[in-house]
């Protein structure tokens, strides 16, 4: 007979599950010249995490294997859409290199864009493009790959580009009707969709406003690169790609797509397709156009850039390329170390892409959906979440639960979407029942809001979460180095926190109409006929 567990073993369970997690990603290193923690990539610790837990539901719960491996299908087909959309946005990713649209992105980015203002420019373009599709992963994917170009051509650190870039690509995405988890956090919790989105401006849109200053001010500091050197990345794009004004047209369909409110995988194929046919007209081999949707794009000039380190080598380059370098432009004055690593930065940037890009990605995914789904059969993090509404006694109290345990979904569950889901279906009684000393209930919205400002919010910023692997893997920064600067992202729940126990946006559920004897003799002689 299957055994329930305390709310001991389920904090054991976590804690110890943590712990390997941790120790098995960290490599710290101590004063003393002491190693903490392995430096593994996080598929193993994850993995001996999920044997753990599959040991304690078997030999204590009594579990069945059959149970875990159903628990941990269903966790698994969660986030099948999410799989599927990560080998496309693979093949967008090379496609898009392939045929100049991320170059070309670049190019005129670089023409336009200011260092002092690129941090606020790139929250506001992601906002926009976001709000557009209804999608962070595709706004990172597409413009935020270019914002990141362009943050590596005026000089400035990617972890900062890239933390602006989330932050305004999540806000989009939780406030976007077009959205999955927009759509999904009223449907756990029983609001109304743009009952939903009004609640959670009130919330959001203080801590974007907050962002912003902080972008501008960070602008102020913000040392951007010298003309040369902006015009040496521009003349070695050109000799690469092909910079066109019709690189334009395959994100226009995608934007155009959103806005007609289709599904983004569609949406992403026709991106896809738009690339193929540019690619092609640009000379290039319909071998060539397919294998990169598979194997990803390598850059076939970019290397010599990169191993130029002579003015003689720099100056056989010139005569190479003379439509990318013309005579007396001042890229070609620049040193031979500036130039061989513009070129190697030029070259990372551009190696990417293809479905096999995604693999690593998509085995972190199933690794850490089957612990979520152990974690979910054998009832630890119900236990817990149990155990928090026992000693709720306030609304912050009770609002400060969803989001703490949203966070804790985030890092234990691995999935955003599970983040809403099983926090959302926890707490959705007690948001339900519960009547405060006011005599009023709390409106749905504020389950929904919670959920989002929390559990939306918080899953890119860990290292083994769906979100938090794509994003770094799309944007090539590391998620702890780009965590500091998500402003958005990890203000968000603390601003909806403060702004609970002032007492501030909180929102009642409408008292039920008072019907009169009339009325009520009135409707029920209507149903007897």
């Amino acid at each position: 007979m299957c055994r329930q567990p305390g709310l001991l073993l389920s904090i054991f369970v976590l804690f110890i599950s943590a712990l390997i997690v941790t120790f098995g990603v960290v490599d710290v290193e101590t004063a003393s010249g002491a190693h903490f923690g392995l430096g593994l990539p996080a598929q193993v610790p994850l993995l001996f995490a999920t044997i753990f837990a599959a040991l304690v539901g078997v030999l204590y719960l009594k579990r069945s294997w059959h149970e875990l491996e159903q628990g941990i299908s269903d966790a698994i087909q969660v986030s099948i859409q999410a799989i599927i959309i990560l080998v496309l946005v693979g093949c967008l990713v090379g496609s898009w290199i392939q045929s100049g649209v991320v170059a070309t992105m670049i190019y005129y980015g670089l023409e336009v864009m200011n260092p002092r203002y690129f941090y606020l420019a790139a929250l506001i373009i992601s906002v926009v493009v976001a709000l557009a599709t209804g999608c962070c992963w595709t706004t990172s994917s597409t413009v935020g790959v270019a914002l990141i170009g362009i943050s590596a051509g005026l000089g400035l650190p990617l972890p900062i580009a890239a933390g602006f870039i989330i932050s305004g690509a999540y806000f989009g995405d939780k406030i976007s009707p077009l959205s999955d988890t927009t759509n999904l956090a009223p449907a756990v919790s029983g609001s109304e969709l743009f009952d939903h989105v009004r609640a959670m401006m009130s919330t959001t849109v203080p801590t974007l406003l907050l962002t912003a200053v902080i972008a501008f001010m960070m602008g102020d500091s913000a040392q951007g690169s010298d003309g040369g050197r902006i015009i040496l990345i521009q003349n070695m794009m050109k000799a690469e790609f092909n910079i066109s004004a019709w690189a334009f047209i395959p994100p226009a369909i995608i934007l155009l797509m959103a806005t007609l409110k289709i599904s983004a995988i569609p949406g992403i194929i026709a991106g896809i397709t738009a690339s193929l046919f540019l690619s092609l007209a640009n000379g290039n081999t319909a071998h060539d156009t397919m294998n990169v949707l598979f194997s990803g794009y390598v850059p076939e000039h970019l290397n010599a850039f990169a191993n130029a380190v002579s003015p003689q080598a720099i100056r056989e380059i010139a005569s190479s390329f003379a439509n990318a370098f013309p005579d007396g432009s001042p890229a070609l004055s620049v040193s031979p170390e500036v130039f061989s690593t513009v070129g190697e930065l030029l070259t990372n940037l551009f190696t990417r892409g293809g479905m096999t890009s995604m693999l690593e990605t998509i085995c972190l995914i199933v690794v850490a959906l089957s612990l979520g789904g152990i974690m979910e059969v054998c009832g630890f993090l119900s236990v817990i979440l149990a155990a928090l509404m026992r000693h709720v006694k306030s609304v912050f109290g009770l609002i400060g639960s969803v989001l703490a345990s949203s966070f804790l979904a985030n890092v234990f569950l691995s999935e955003q979407y599970l983040s809403i889901i099983v926090p959302g279906r926890m707490f959705r009684s007690a948001f339900e029942n519960k009547t405060w000393p006011n005599g009023k209930k709390l409106a749905p919205v504020m389950l929904s809001r919670s959920l989002e400002d929390s559990g939306t919010m918080t899953s890119v910023l860990v290292p083994w979460n769906t979100c938090g692997v794509y994003v770094s893997s799309v944007l090539g920064v590391a998620t702890l180095d780009y965590l500091p600067y998500c402003f958005m992202n990890w203000l968000n729940p603390l601003v909806a926190l403060a702004m609970t126990f002032f007492g501030m946006a909180i929102i009642w559920k409408e008292p039920e109409p008072q019907h009169s004897e009339a009325e009520v003799f009135v409707a029920e002689a209507v149903v007897t006929e």
